[in-house]
């Protein structure tokens, strides 16, 4: 299950990378962002408008972690795009890390007996689901419509003038519908997920404008096409 939980990830030396990164050496500029950083906690730091481009640019011993690298290029993009809820920031970060893992965005949990690689598929396997799965399939079905959509929306475009494949209005409106279904069901508030479901699928083509962004920028700089 794909929740909230990537700052609760970063350790001490994340938040001394990010500390080292926005100081630039000055032991002044230091000392303010440590005091802030006490006062108020981590987000201020995470959410400064210099980090992103930082870690993308840092040349120290100090790599970056995955969780501090996607939930701060995560919220920035979705900061730039208006979007200012913090968790769900904290959730699509979640959702690049775990899907990036194996064959984990072609299933519904880890251990899964069925593998989708389209979205019909998954449509299908709503008719004849009910219970705790049906809350996991809808899940998904937001889930890999936005992965599928915000990462490689070159790949949709090929597809559609190539095979007439369909466009990613198609992706957002599944995933919307999948989102906003799942944030209805009684698991979605047992794991803390019906705000941001509800938010994912009212903001469905900003977040989606957002991962393409991102993909565009920082993953696949140079195009992805397969």
């Amino acid at each position: 299950m794909i929740i909230a939980n990537t700052r609760g990830r970063l350790k001490a030396g994340d938040l001394e990378l990010a500390l080292l990164l926005l100081s630039r050496g000055s032991a002044t500029s230091r000392a303010r962002l440590e005091r802030r950083l006490e006062r108020e906690g981590p987000d201020p730091l995470l959410d400064d408008p210099d980090l992103a481009e930082r870690l993308l640019a840092v040349r120290t011993m100090l790599a970056p972690s995955a969780a501090l690298f996607f939930y701060v290029q995560v919220r920035r993009r979705l900061l730039d795009a208006g979007v200012k809820e913090a968790d769900l920031a904290d959730y699509l970060a979640a959702l690049l890390l775990e899907f990036g893992q194996r064959d984990r965005a072609h299933r519904v949990a880890w251990h899964d007996d069925h593998s989708h690689r389209y979205l019909v598929d998954l449509l299908a396997d709503l008719t004849v689901t009910e219970g705790d799965r049906r809350f996991r399939v809808l899940l998904h079905l937001g889930n890999y419509a936005l992965w599928l959509a915000g990462l490689f929306p070159q790949y949709i475009e090929a597809r559609r003038l190539r095979h007439g494949g369909p466009d990613l209005s198609y992706y957002d409106g599944l995933g919307r519908r999948g989102y906003a279904m799942a944030s209805d069901h009684a698991l979605a508030d047992h794991y803390h997920l019906d705000g941001i479901l509800q938010t994912a699928a009212e903001r469905y083509p900003a977040l989606r404008e957002a991962l393409n962004d991102l993909s565009e920028r920082v993953l696949f700089p140079g195009g992805y096409l397969q």
